[in-house]
């Protein structure tokens, strides 16, 4: 990957759901003293809040230099046309500030239920998604070409859809991960790939408590995320970790809790294991609001 590239995300980023339940002018507000603090990507989730075009619209419009990055935009959300015409329509608004994380792709061909509403699986991942980028490369072009050209990401874990993200995208956006996954993410995709992770974090010097939060986080993940679990058993969790609630060993590897040095020590832990950029997601006891106390607090160990 070119340091040029590099450059435009920095190392560190944040990640955030916590935008969705927020008014326009409150998120434009954040985005701007994000930016202000030396962030260098605003990384956000697509689930049933603002969509993502939307949210990266929203996002850019009140910045000037940050990166946003879907991470990621749900392929179960929208066909192919809508988002290739989408991708080209901020890239070229917004020139080399957009990413455009893609993801969503299921394993199987079952109908599970997000709030209560059926979303349809598309079936195996790795086909699935090559599919879908075939489709979006296809889509006529009748609108400006963006130039520079939107990079693209994939959600990925597995070896293959690790490959995939290597293959045909700008590279990988693994989620809920520990260090030890992305040094093999970095050993499957090569030098070049682009790796962006995200790593989970509760700043609070009271252990008990930042552990409760994390576990409660964990155990979300691996009941109700059948690719996640899949993916932490690849890692070598096993049942003793999973079932009957998170064990410690787990939650210890996937969440970084504690003081500013220890969160800043996970982030370098990923930087050293081949990631070229780490989105940092707090969590609290109180999700949905804005973590901004939190967020200018890392700013300076984990931006120096």
């Amino acid at each position: 990957m070119s340091e040029d590239a590099r450059g435009a995300l920095g190392r560190v980023g944040i990640w955030t759901f916590d935008f969705d339940g927020q008014p326009a002018g409150k998120v434009r507000e954040a985005a701007a003293e994000i930016e202000e603090l030396g962030y260098g990507a605003i990384w956000f989730g697509e689930a049933f809040g603002r969509d993502t075009v939307g949210q990266a619209w929203l996002l850019l419009s009140a910045t000037r230099r940050i990166v946003a990055a879907a991470g990621i935009a749900n392929i179960l959300f929208r066909d192919p046309i809508a988002m290739a015409t989408a991708e080209r329509t901020i890239g070229e608004a917004f020139p080399g500030r957009y990413v455009l994380g893609l993801g969503g792709h299921r394993v199987d061909d079952t109908v599970r239920e997000m709030d209560g509403y059926p979303v349809p699986a598309r079936g195996r991942a790795v086909s699935t998604m090559r599919a879908y980028l075939d489709a979006m490369d296809a889509v006529p072009r009748h609108s400006p070409v963006p130039d520079p050209a939107p990079r693209r990401v994939l959600a990925a874990l597995g070896p293959k859809i690790l490959g995939l993200a290597a293959e045909r995208t700008w590279g990988a956006h693994p989620y809920f991960v520990p260090v030890e996954h992305t040094a093999r993410a970095r050993e499957i995709m090569g030098p070049d790939a682009f790796l962006g992770v995200e790593q989970a974090v509760v700043l609070d010097t009271d252990l008990g408590r930042a552990r409760e939060i994390a576990t409660a986080h964990v155990a979300g993940y691996v009941s109700m995320a059948p690719h996640q679990q899949a993916n932490v058993r690849r890692l070598g969790f096993g049942d003793e970790d999973i079932e009957g609630g998170p064990s410690r060993r787990l939650v210890d590897a996937i969440v970084a809790y504690g003081d500013v040095g220890t969160l800043r020590d996970r982030v370098r832990d990923h930087l050293d294991a081949g990631a070229d950029h780490v989105c940092v997601q707090v969590l609290s006891s109180h999700p949905g609001a804005l973590p901004m106390e939190v967020w200018r607090e890392l700013a300076p160990a984990l931006l120096a």
